[in-house]
């Protein structure tokens, strides 16, 4: 938006009482868009901290307002500090007027120059004081650097000095929002040491320190592993800022594993080395014919033409270029996030480096998830042990796959093997082989050759099946799925080559699928459907069974069961119960869209679009009858394995918020009291007050970790609430 002077408008402050706190807003799985609140206005993450010297200028921070609408950038407060022209400016006027910029300031504390130059001469609540009193938005305490060639036994002190200046930086900071940087080196017990250490402060943000000279040596598989260990140790409700992280090639991965902020005084330094940041790589200008991007900064010049100007006009070009580069890509994530993708564009990016592909291959295969089997791991975040953790990074995988959410509106696009290891995949065939059993004792058909709708291809066959002894499953590039959920997603919309769907089956992979969904020692019929023509025929030939009548009341209800057993972890003897003598009232395309108990009430209702199913008030009623577990007065270990069968998650609010969500009100952060440990986002919970009584029942925007530890935000969509 172009104002009539050039110049935007002052932020607004944000509202008092939400000074320093932070919100998501959309989410993919551990992605997440978010808000922070500060007195320079609303920061809205993931984003770019552009790093300012406030001696070299390579761009303006007012023209970053005006111009690019940069929320926030980072400068030096111990370069201010040093000194003397700049800290009489600043300590006079402020850090704002100083460098001119109307936007949210963080300082960086001197720890980068120690790391440079071997020390710094400022005290640890010094420089706290100073950078209170030149009116930062978000100060940063003095940690202590730890590089990747320290030994053990230097970067654990390293952790412990730094969690030992944590409480006096905060006493002098006050009301100044600060950072409490986390630390470790390359070792996980001491990243998980200084991680769970820190977050026992109330600081605002937690920067990710000492990775610099880990991604200066190109280490992005250790960048990964410091990422996810950290990441998965910290209060959630606190942004992650990965300090000194500016390369666009680096954010769909680490955006995808829960980063929150960057900062870059990469589209400055590069540029001065004639140098480009793209998001694949970094090429020279000097071996440049044509530019590899097109951006507003070298429209209608050619590269030529740029390194025939003078050093200062052609750096200040190329840093432009970088700059407009970097906030592309960071864009480019926050778009995928609200669609659903990112861990898609991180798929695609790792392709684009070789170290970057070592880092996403170490992520997606690792040993604790990488068989996807349905066993039971120890919750990482409930133990806080150290000791148990050493050496153990694989470990955290199941934090950031507890977050996916599953099924997804729209198609899955084939990406090759990569397409099996995106978590949210993974999270919903663990989901299948945890919760789903087998209820046919017979010969498993096993239906191939044709991607779905399956039921316009042989859906009426599968009618006249229904009532025989037969295991029915469709063969997906994704694994087997039972035909009960042939319209669930993932597995339902998968968009790819035809050849995806017309491969031999193996054998031996299709007894391993059907291994690990609880069927041993059966018969395997496979028939391939991609032919219409004489398809009864061969189905009964091949099963030598004679033809039976349709029976579509029974097939609607092996649907329903299996859709209640699977995606709201329902007993199947209570499914069982409730399904006998319902009804069901059908869509135009002759899919199942009520579910009517016999009595007459309105049940459950399918989601045709991605195949979920919802609970209607009186479904949750009934769903909140079956409870056998205690009242949730806090917040237990998390997994959708914990408690299995034991039926939807509940969510206990306080006094305050009951009357409000029976009027079907949203269930906002602050409000909650405890819950269960199953709670995933996007999944069913039913709202109840700390007695146990049903206020409602809605979908969860948050994890049981979340719902602990966030004050403001949606917590819950409510979809209908109980009346008194």
């Amino acid at each position: 938006m172009k104002w009539l002077d050039g110049r935007r408008p002052d932020p607004k402050p944000c509202r008092e009482k939400d000074l320093g706190r932070f919100e998501i807003t959309i989410r993919d799985g551990q992605a997440r868009l978010g808000k922070l609140h500060t007195a320079h206005g609303v920061l809205e993450t993931p984003c770019l901290l552009p790093v300012i010297n406030p001696n070299i200028r390579t761009i303006e921070p007012r023209e970053m307002w005006d111009k690019y609408g940069i929320q926030a950038l980072i400068t030096n407060s111990y370069v201010i500090w040093k000194h003397d022209h700049l800290k009489e400016v600043a300590l006079e006027k402020n850090v704002h007027e100083l460098i001119d910029y109307p936007g949210i300031i963080m300082t960086d504390s001197g720890t980068f120059q120690s790391y440079i130059y071997g020390d710094v001469e400022v005290g640890v609540e010094e420089i706290v004081e100073f950078q209170k009193n030149i009116g930062v938005d978000i100060a940063t305490m003095l940690d202590v650097f730890s590089r990747p060639d320290m030994t053990y036994s230097q970067v654990e002190d390293a952790v412990d000095e730094t969690i030992k200046r944590a409480a006096p930086s905060l006493e002098t900071a006050g009301s100044t929002m600060l950072n409490g940087p986390i630390q470790g080196g390359i070792f996980p017990e001491l990243r998980a040491k200084s991680a769970i250490g820190m977050s026992k402060f109330d600081f605002t943000v937690h920067p990710i320190g000492g990775i610099v000279p880990i991604m200066e040596q190109q280490r992005y598989k250790d960048l990964a592993k410091i990422m996810l260990v950290c990441k998965s140790r910290l209060k959630p409700s606190k942004p992650v800022h990965m300090f000194g992280c500016g390369h666009p090639m680096l954010f769909p991965m680490l955006v995808a594993m829960g980063a929150d902020l960057f900062d870059s005084a990469a589209y400055a330094l590069f540029a001065r080395d004639g140098r480009l940041l793209t998001p694949w790589g970094t090429e020279k200008i000097a071996e440049m014919t044509e530019w590899p991007m097109i951006t507003p900064a070298i429209s209608g010049v050619t590269p030529a033409e740029v390194r025939a100007l003078p050093k200062s006009e052609r750096t200040e070009i190329l840093a432009r270029f970088n700059l407009e580069i970097t906030l592309q890509e960071l864009s480019r994530c926050r778009q995928a996030v609200r669609d659903g993708t990112i861990w898609r564009l991180a798929e695609r990016r790792s392709h684009e480096h070789s170290a970057l592909r070592e880092a996403f291959l170490w992520l997606v295969t690792n040993p604790a998830k990488s068989s996807m089997e349905p066993i039971i791991l120890d919750d990482i975040s409930a133990s806080k042990e150290i000791g148990e953790q050493k050496g153990r990074w694989e470990e955290n995988w199941e934090w950031l796959l507890n977050a996916q959410y599953t099924p997804r509106n729209g198609c899955e696009t084939w990406g090759g093997i990569d397409t099996h290891h995106r978590p949210h995949i993974v999270m919903a065939r663990r989901r299948l082989f945890t919760r789903w059993r087998s209820t046919s004792p017979g010969d498993v058909l096993v239906l191939h050759g044709a991607p779905a709708p399956w039921r316009t291809k042989v859906g009426d066959l599968i009618e006249r099946l229904v009532s025989q002894d037969i295991e029915i499953m469709v063969l997906t590039p994704l694994g087997l799925i039972p035909w009960s959920l042939e319209d669930l997603n993932p597995w339902a919309q998968i968009e790819g080559p035809d050849w995806l769907w017309k491969r031999r089956p193996d054998m031996m992979w299709i007894k391993s699928e059907l291994e690990r969904l609880g069927i041993f020692e059966r018969k395997i019929l496979c028939m391939d459907i991609s032919e219409g023509e004489g398809l009864h025929q061969r189905a009964f030939d091949l099963l030598k069974i004679e033809e039976s009548e349709r029976d579509r009341e029974m097939l609607n209800r092996w649907q329903i069961f299996d859709k209640l057993v699977v995606l709201n972890n329902i007993h199947p003897n209570d499914a069982e119960e409730i399904l006998e003598g319902a009804t069901y009232v059908m869509s135009r395309t002759d899919r199942v869209k009520n579910v009517i108990h016999a009595d007459g009430r309105h049940l459950f209702s399918p989601r045709l679009a991605e195949g979920g199913i919802s609970l209607t008030i009186e479904g949750a009623k009934w769903a909140h009858s079956l409870r056998q577990n205690p009242i949730p007065l806090g917040f237990g270990p998390e997994g959708i394995i914990n408690n299995c069968a034991g039926g939807i998650a509940w969510v206990v609010v306080d006094d305050d918020a009951a009357p409000f969500i029976r009027q079907g009100r949203t269930v906002m952060h602050g409000f909650i009291l405890g819950c269960d440990g199953w709670v995933r986002p996007d999944e069913t919970v039913l709202i109840v007050d700390k007695n146990g009584n049903l206020l409602g029942v809605g979908r969860s925007q948050s994890t049981a970790s979340e719902m602990e530890s966030f004050t403001k935000g949606i917590a819950i969509k409510t979809r209908e609430g109980l009346p008194l």
